[in-house]
């Protein structure tokens, strides 16, 4: 999923007794839930070994990788599991021709050839605290939306420096439920995070594009890193002398499988959900920002992969962007898709309806509330009216691969501007950019970033209104493109080959004969820059109107979900995502997508010869894992069956940043890897469809299989702490689902009559 994305009591009023599943709790608060639901279901650990401060938990084998994916330690030598495509970028930094990782994969045969990676991070969670009264003791009711956050930031960041004064941990504070409720987070960061495994992308990828967000799913979509500590415990730079991270807790590995009714619970970093989304931003998602959206990410991945089908050089260079930016593109296809499949407009229409009505109901309540729902209608118009030519300004512009590139260099220009400019300063500056410009160009390719640039203006040009147009086409007049006249093919050709045969940017060797005798002026005038300013000049006008727009949905979202709240006071509400520690919890189960159509639960190794295609690059099997397919030679990794499950189902829920999340079963073992949700639920950010939303898992025996059988990496294996024969096989209840229920005797026994009488 590398799964960035900017990505509901259904809908936002659902009690958690109507469907267990759904809900991104925090582990804080995991005792309101526990009796209710958790040991009905099969949970079998107390809270305090979830979450504890004092004493060694769950919480603290479960890692925020990097910021934009979840890890887990599964052994007391720091190694961690996660998701491949979360490592897709440092399995691309280290891949070359020669030595082709994405396409082998790679196995670090000991721990002098991991391999490390700057820039990543593993960060775990120490302690998490309601700092809800202190926050709102600073604010009142009389202060303007400007005036409030300016107040919340400065409350924050006094409460995060003093979690964190005097240790060697990081703090922040989130706000929770739109503004309603702040949590002071406090973690500790580990920066020398090391490669060690990671399976060829004929497994890791395996369906790639085609298959993602999709069920049935073969993917083996994991890798492992080690997390690497100073000789004194605390977290270090990369080091030689560094020693592998003892963590507090490791999850245990089971191998005892998975079967329809368990219990699955997911503990992780979901990224961003907006569950509290009214039907006047659905509307607005549908009607303009992701069609536009869809088309300007669709313009640069059909362009990029003409030239990655076309060379491996090229394919190896773009990999990593490519897939990320692919996977939010079908995201937001799919989302729109169920967006309008399941009425979710009307739905939440009916909410505002009933809000409404409660409101009225009440003068006092009329006073708080009564103008909420106008002022939503009000910034939503505004934002309709600039909605296109903004999100085309921005995203366009951030598409073009050299205008974030050419931004690095604004410092060096206004220097070499100066009227007396510090040589010094010069030296150190573009000593600096010299080296920006090795990693930027290790990754770049000329000719497909110079097709991309060509396609995304003449898309530009062509869907945006004249009067909403940058002054890119009137800047870059000398390429031979003005904004008379209708334009062809020939002019987008033209204006593109003025601005990358005049740029320093694009090419190395251009870039770095400029470094070494910089002058004022060049980077002011170049192209690159110049269409870029001309770019941000109209996204600037629409930053106004869109400020505007949001400060009167910043107060009317705090108060619209306060309000449902305070209406639905038995209700247990759950905040939405955003990149804080959160469980989901559910079970292990099949669904059924349409009419006469129903997905078992979990796949097998089966499915992935079935689906082998050698003409696809996306459906190729690797010939070893064939013949180990061929021979049966699945070892303690097969099921009751001698099938080896590749995949499974879950009903948890979770979204981007869950990528890589343990899915831990009730005795607090890891069964498996989360790493996608399903096609049939893709609006389940906005709106949890408990029918239909899935949480798709590599089970752990696949990828234990991988490691040991395929890969030969044993090793990593003894690592672990395996566990078997521990399967409580006792069935659930079918009216409550509860493994020791005892409210639902009578219900059984009269069942049980009933089935004898038939017979």
């Amino acid at each position: 999923m590398l799964k960035r994305l900017l990505i509901v009591a259904v809908l936002m009023a659902t009690s958690l007794s109507s469907f267990a599943d759904e809900g991104m709790w925090l582990p804080l608060h995991i005792e309101r839930l526990y009796n209710r639901d958790l040991q009905k279901l099969g949970l079998q650990l107390t809270p305090e070994e979830i979450y504890s401060v004092n004493h060694s938990s769950l919480k603290d084998a479960i890692v925020s990788l990097g910021g934009f994916c979840t890890g887990e330690m599964i052994s007391d030598q720091g190694l961690m599991l996660t998701n491949h495509h979360c490592a897709f970028g440092s399995i691309q930094s280290h891949s070359t021709v020669d030595h082709d990782y994405l396409q082998d994969g790679f196995w670090a045969k000991t721990k002098d050839d991991e391999l490390p990676n700057e820039g990543l991070y593993a960060r775990f969670l120490v302690r998490m605290e309601d700092v809800t009264k202190k926050v709102s003791d600073v604010l009142n009711d009389k202060m303007t939306a400007q005036e409030r956050g300016a107040a919340i930031a400065k409350i924050s960041k006094q409460l995060a420096d003093e979690a964190a004064e005097g240790t060697h941990y990081d703090a922040n504070v989130k706000p929770f439920f739109n503004g309603n409720e702040f949590y002071l987070f406090v973690y500790e960061t580990f920066r020398d995070v090391r490669l060690v495994g990671a399976p060829p992308s004929s497994i890791g990828k395996f369906g790639g594009d085609t298959d993602n967000w999709m069920w049935p799913r073969h993917t083996g979509d994991f890798s492992m890193f080690r997390v690497y500590m100073a000789p004194d415990g605390k977290p270090a730079k990369f080091s030689k002398e560094n020693i592998p991270y003892r963590p507090k807790h490791h999850l245990p590995v089971s191998l005892d499988g998975v079967r329809e009714g368990d219990f699955a619970m997911i503990m992780g970093f979901p990224g961003s959900t907006d569950r509290y989304l009214t039907s006047f931003g659905i509307d607005l998602a549908l009607s303009k920002s992701n069609e536009a959206m869809i088309k300007i990410m669709d313009t640069r991945l059909s362009t990029l992969k003409k030239f990655m089908n076309a060379e491996q050089a090229v394919r190896i260079k773009y990999a990593s962007k490519y897939a990320s930016l692919s996977n939010y593109w079908k995201y937001l296809i799919g989302q729109t898709k169920g967006l309008k499949r399941l009425n979710v407009y009307q739905q939440k229409l009916d909410i505002e309806k009933n809000f409404d009505n409660w409101v009225k109901a009440d003068p006092n309540r009329e006073k708080i509330y009564g103008d909420v729902l106008p002022d939503y209608e009000a910034a939503y118009k505004g934002l309709d009216a600039v909605e296109i030519p903004f999100r085309y300004a921005a995203f366009v512009s951030r598409l073009m691969e050299l205008n974030g590139f050419s931004g690095k260099f604004a410092r060096l220009q206004a220097t070499l501007a100066e009227e007396k400019p510090d040589e010094e300063k010069i030296a150190k500056l573009t000593a600096s950019l010299k080296a920006q410009a090795e990693e930027f160009y290790k990754n770049y390719d000329e000719r497909a970033d110079k097709a991309v640039y060509e396609a995304l203006v003449k898309l530009y040009y062509t869907k945006i209104d004249a009067k909403d147009r940058p002054a890119l086409f009137e800047a870059l007049k000398a390429g031979g493109f003005s904004e008379e006249g209708k334009k062809t093919n020939e002019d987008f050709k033209k204006l593109t080959n003025y601005v990358y045969d005049n740029t320093i940017f694009a090419n190395k060797d251009k870039l770095f004969a400029f470094l070494d005798a910089p002058k004022a002026g060049v980077i002011e005038n170049d192209p690159v820059v110049k269409g870029k300013e001309a770019m941000t000049a109209v996204y600037m006008r629409f930053v106004g109107p869109y400020r505007e727009a949001y400060g009167k949905l910043n107060t009317s979202n705090r108060l619209f979900v306060k309000g449902l709240r305070e209406m639905n006071p038995d209700k247990l509400y759950y905040p939405n995502a955003n990149s804080t520690m959160r469980f989901t919890y559910g079970t292990v189960g099949s669904y059924s997508p349409a009419d006469a159509v129903h997905y078992n639960y979990y796949t097998t190794l089966n499915g992935v010869m079935q689906k082998e295609d050698a003409t696809n690059p996306e459906f190729v099997v690797p010939a070893k894992l064939k013949q180990l397919y061929e021979a049966k030679d699945y070892g303690q990794y097969a099921d009751e069956k001698g099938e080896l499950v590749v995949a499974f189902l879950s009903n948890n829920d979770i979204t981007g940043g869950n990528s890589g999340s343990p899915v831990i079963n009730g005795k607090g073992h890891i069964i498996g890897t989360a790493f996608d949700g399903n096609w049939e639920a893709m609006s389940g950010d906005i709106a949890f469809e408990p029918e239909l939303q899935r949480t798709i898992s590599v089970d752990i025996r696949y990828t234990l299989f991988i490691i040991d059988k395929y890969a030969g990496a044993g090793h990593l294996i003894e690592e672990m702490t395996l566990i078997k024969g521990q399967r409580d096989d006792k069935k659930a209840c079918e009216f409550c689902k509860g493994k020791k229920c005892k409210k639902c005797k009578k219900k059984r026994k009269k069942a049980k009559k009933s089935k004898k009488s038939k017979k």
